[in-house]
């Protein structure tokens, strides 16, 4: 019989990203949170919106949204203007999807 326990979300890949948002370049200032996504595939990295680009109040704002989809990991970044996740990349490991997040060298993820 199969294990029915899902692969995603888990507390070890969680604290892996924790572990890796803390040496991102951007808003370094700010502590993200990252919480399991509703469908049990990944996770979703929020945040206080320290620029007050998206959240003039500097609230909470989505950041990125990580899916675990066999073999592929999913990286989304969120279009804060129609409130939407929209596909960024596709990476074979976790570490290449952390590795297009952290730098964020266009802006995407951390507006």
């Amino acid at each position: 019989m199969a294990d029915a326990t899902p692969m995603h979300p888990n507390q070890i890949d969680r604290k892996r990203i924790e572990r890796a948002l803390a040496l991102r370049e951007r808003y370094r200032y700010v502590t993200p949170q990252v919480i399991p996504d509703e469908d049990e595939r990944g996770y979703r990295i929020e945040s206080p919106c320290c620029s007050r680009n998206v959240e003039p109040e500097g609230g909470i704002i989505d950041i990125a949204l990580l899916k675990y989809i066999k073999p592929h990991w999913l990286l989304y970044r969120k279009d804060h203007e129609y409130s939407t996740w929209v596909l960024h990349s596709v990476a074979d490991t976790l570490n290449a999807a952390l590795a297009v997040l952290l730098p964020d060298e266009e802006r995407v993820f951390w507006p």
